[in-house]
Order: structure tokens, then sequence, then C-alpha cells
């Protein structure tokens, strides 16, 4: 029996979302083995930098179990100090552990490259001042970003309560935020439950839909050949086993 390839996870230690969000989409080939990042309550810049001062120590720890992989997986976070601040995150990750590492940002964008489109609404649970980071970010990697809309009540909720926010809600409002001249929707937050409607999501809008979680997974699959990925997960995710065919 072959051994199992292990994928080293650091979420934000208020994301219950991104840990289901790669076991459903893995085969049983994967395993996932997490170093959480402590994150404050509010968003906020400061909360943002305390909790990024502790990638090196988890990567450091998930070194220790063989990790094939590393994953930092919060787009906020390594968006939120412009394009640059994501590869630095990256190189941090693989210096430390020695294996190749992702980010979230960085993968989306990836993701949204692959499909080959320029013209993108995003959807989020993010306060203003995260949307206009996150416009800038992806404007800087070439992006035409024709709006950013935070849905209200997860934007006020905070980083843990907003991952309590239901997949039909998540739904519901990103699908009001795909602009009609958009080529694809990006649903940004790995915290946000917006893969498991992804594929509804990629009907109602009848365009592709990347989500944060899936373009993580996406990009660890890519870099470590996985292919034989689990159904159900949208476009992007079936464009894995479509590559090998």
């Amino acid at each position: 029996m072959a051994p199992r390839i292990r994928i080293g996870l650091i979420p934000p230690s208020t994301n219950t979302t991104v840990e289901p969000d790669f076991r459903m989409a893995a085969p049983a080939s994967v395993t996932i083995h997490t170093h959480r990042m402590y994150s404050g309550p509010e968003f906020s810049p400061e909360n943002t930098d305390a909790m990024n001062s502790g990638v090196e120590q988890a990567a450091r720890y998930l070194a220790t179990a063989k990790v094939d992989v590393i994953v930092y997986a919060c787009t906020g976070g390594s968006f939120y100090k412009g394009r640059g601040y994501d590869e630095e995150l990256i190189q941090l990750i693989e210096r430390t552990a020695g294996v190749p590492a992702v980010a979230t940002a960085h993968a989306a964008a990836q993701a949204l490259e692959s499909l080959g489109v320029k013209n993108i609404s995003v959807a989020t649970p993010y306060p203003e001042w995260i949307n206009e980071q996150l416009g800038t970010y992806y404007r800087q990697a070439g992006f035409n970003v024709l709006n950013v809309d935070g849905e209200p009540e997860a934007s006020a909720a905070g980083p843990r309560d907003m991952c309590d926010q239901s997949p039909e809600t998540v739904l519901e409002f990103a699908a009001t935020a795909c602009r009609p001249e958009a080529e694809a929707l990006f649903c940004s937050c790995t915290g946000w439950r917006s893969m498991e409607v992804v594929e509804e999501l990629e009907r109602r809008v009848e365009r592709p839909v990347v989500t944060s979680s899936q373009a993580t997974i996406w990009a660890a699959f890519r870099r470590l050949g996985v292919t034989d990925v689990n159904p159900g997960y949208g476009s992007l995710m079936d464009s894995l086993a479509l590559a090998v065919v």
C-alpha cells in the first residue's frame, strides 16, 4: 500500500470551514494535518499582523510531520499588505519547512488565470476596508475587478461568527454579486462556506465560480499531482481530473 500524501494546513484559529472543505474534496490517499494561527475576535490589520507572526512556528511544527506541502489558508491574511506579501509568506514557509507552499490569495489568482478570465465580480463576508484591499490586490494581479460586494450580516459578525453563516445564505448573496459583464465570480474567504454550494452557484450565474477554499485545494493538489478528487466542487476542481484525460 502506497504511503499517504500529507498536506500541512495553516488556518486562522477562528476558521472552522477550511479543514472540512479540504476533507470533502480529498481522496482517501490524502490526509490533512493542521497547525492553527491565533486569530483575534475582530478583523483589523493589527490582529492580522499578530496572527501572521505565528506562520514560521506553524511551518516548523508541520515539517516534523513530514508533510508534502504546506498551505497558508487565509485569503485576507495573504493579500492585506498587497501584491508580493503573499509571495513572502510562501517563501518563509518553504524556507522554514523545506517543502513547497501555497497561499490562498495567490492560489485564487492562479485559478482565475487558469480559466483565462480578466473581468471578475467578487463576493465576500468582509468589512469594507478588507474589500478595498482585496480589489487592490487582484487589480495588481492583472484582473479587472468590476465590484467587491460584502454580505452585510457576515461582514458585521467578525472572523469566528461568519463561519456559522449557512451555505444557503452564501449562495443567495453571492449570486446577486455577479455582474452581467463578469467572466467569473470569485467568492473570497476560506472561512465562508461557499465551496459547498459552488456547483449550484455556477448553475445560477452561468459562468465559472472560484472560491477561496476551492482554489487553495486546487493549487495544493496540482502541486502534488493529485487528480482523483471527489466530485461536486465546481469546474475548477473538475479541471484537475480533465488535465490527465
